[in-house]
């Protein structure tokens, strides 16, 4: 049996798309073929949104992103003004950003790992796996708690997702780890909301089980999902104008895509997302959301189909390509940050518990 250090002696290292100018390779993929055409295409409608004053971005993330080392990309991106609202699974934000920036790292799991070292042996080790990366259990357990004592410390009531993150962003700054690239630290201070409406489904939910289970019959904090749909429905009436880009697919997408439908509910006219563009390596044949075109949600009055673009391909892969391409075009620096967080109701005004 390995040591347990013995596996964790190789830090994931997140990738810089400020060090590599990619603007010349991605505009020479347009005269490819294949998926290399799509990426460029994709990449110039990213670029046109950052372009287009009146729009307003959100950046959907979905699948293991940060631990694959993609982190330093999204945090760019916020700072760089590109981002204007996340719509996230909880891994993302919780298990993987939030974790990082408590001080915790992902590793490299060498190829013995997908050539069929007993995962057993991790598992006994303390170690979790996610394809060819790994995590420390235990210090995922220090993160656990790290929600439970932000539950703690925060009026007992019901509180959406972005809430509940503003919060987690707070307590980031306030503890001195404000010099972290976190994207939760970012979006705090540029007030970028940070929307997860599967909240429970990460470290985030074994906090807040241990936080309700101990207040027994007290009062206690709860994230209200339905609150969640809300406020992201108001950030597209309030911008009108939007654009999507998506990594993956599942909640996050169905989300992000659904705001219109729900915003015509309550305005009664609100235009489909302007721009959209979806990183997948989803099969459209089983009919199921992560895997279904940009011009099939035409059909239910989501996106519009001048400025979109399926790429299919891993994310860690093209992501680079695409963000690096805008943010070295430089028009970002023409673009000012909405700062949608602002006017959503102030973190902490908290429906009151039962």
């Amino acid at each position: 049996m390995r040591d347990r250090q013995a596996y964790l002696n190789q830090k994931i290292e997140h990738i810089d798309i400020k060090r590599h100018n990619v603007v010349s390779l991605v505009e020479d993929m347009q005269y490819l073929a294949n998926s290399a055409r799509d990426l460029s295409r994709a990449a110039r409608i990213f670029d046109r949104m950052v372009c287009d004053n009146d729009c307003t971005i959100f950046l959907c993330l979905a699948g293991s992103l940060v631990s694959a080392g993609l982190k330093c990309v999204f945090t760019d991106l916020i700072r760089s003004n590109m981002v204007d609202a996340i719509v996230s699974t909880g891994a993302n934000i919780v298990d993987q950003d939030f974790f990082e920036a408590l001080g915790f790292h992902h590793y490299v799991a060498d190829d013995r790992l997908r050539l069929g070292l007993d995962d057993q042996e991790l598992r006994r080790l303390h170690l979790d796996r996610i394809y060819d990366t790994l995590i420390d259990e235990d210090e995922l357990r220090v993160c656990d708690e790290t929600i439970r004592e932000i539950a703690d410390a925060l009026e007992p009531g019901m509180y959406s997702s972005r809430e509940f993150i503003r919060a987690m962003g707070e307590y980031l700054q306030t503890t001195g780890r404000d010099s972290a690239d976190s994207i939760v630290l970012e979006a705090f201070r540029r007030d970028v909301p940070i929307f997860c409406p599967a909240f429970s489904d990460c470290s985030a939910g074994f906090g807040l089980v241990a936080h309700q289970a101990a207040r027994k019959d007290k009062p206690k904090v709860g994230i209200d999902s339905v609150r969640d749909f809300l406020e992201i429905t108001e950030c597209k009436i309030k911008s009108r104008e939007t654009g999507l880009l998506m990594l993956g697919g599942g909640v996050p997408k169905n989300f992000a895509q659904d705001i219109v439908v729900a915003a015509e509910i309550l305005e009664g006219d609100c235009p489909m997302h302007k721009y959209a563009i979806q990183v997948t390596v989803a099969d459209v044949r089983d009919g199921g959301l992560s895997g279904s075109t940009l011009r099939e949600a035409c059909s239910w009055g989501k996106v519009d189909t001048a400025y979109e673009q399926m790429v299919y391909s891993e994310a860690t892969l093209a992501v680079p390509l695409v963000a690096g391409y805008a943010y070295h075009k430089g028009n970002w620096r023409q673009r000012h940050g909405r700062r949608l967080a602002q006017m959503l109701a102030p973190a902490g005004a908290a429906a009151p518990a039962e």
